[in-house]
């Protein structure tokens, strides 16, 4: 069963490029993994800095390991250091 996660984080104004450039490297690392399918980010446009990346997997199993994954986890440490606010995931089936 394919699965779309929902990631949720919110960034000042200023951090805005930096966490782009993150989500570009993230991804690049991600086409790598077993099950990943795409992703898209989205940026609300009535609440400035609200993101919304669009995670596509294969199964629930390849999502489950991507995000306990070393290579992610340092993602997340960097994204961490540059959001306001702690970052939400939701993962829905197809």
């Amino acid at each position: 069963m394919s699965v779309t996660v929902l990631i949720k984080r919110k960034v000042t104004p200023e951090n805005m490029g930096l966490l782009e450039e993150l989500y570009r490297e993230m991804r690049a690392a991600a086409l790598k993994q077993k099950g990943y399918i795409g992703a898209e980010t989205l940026k609300r446009v009535d609440s400035e800095g609200d993101l919304l990346v669009i995670s596509k997997w294969q199964h629930v199993d390849d999502w489950s390991k991507w995000l306990v994954s070393k290579e992610r986890m340092a993602f997340q440490e960097r994204i961490d250091s540059l959001t306001s606010v702690k970052t939400k995931f939701e993962v829905y089936a197809h």
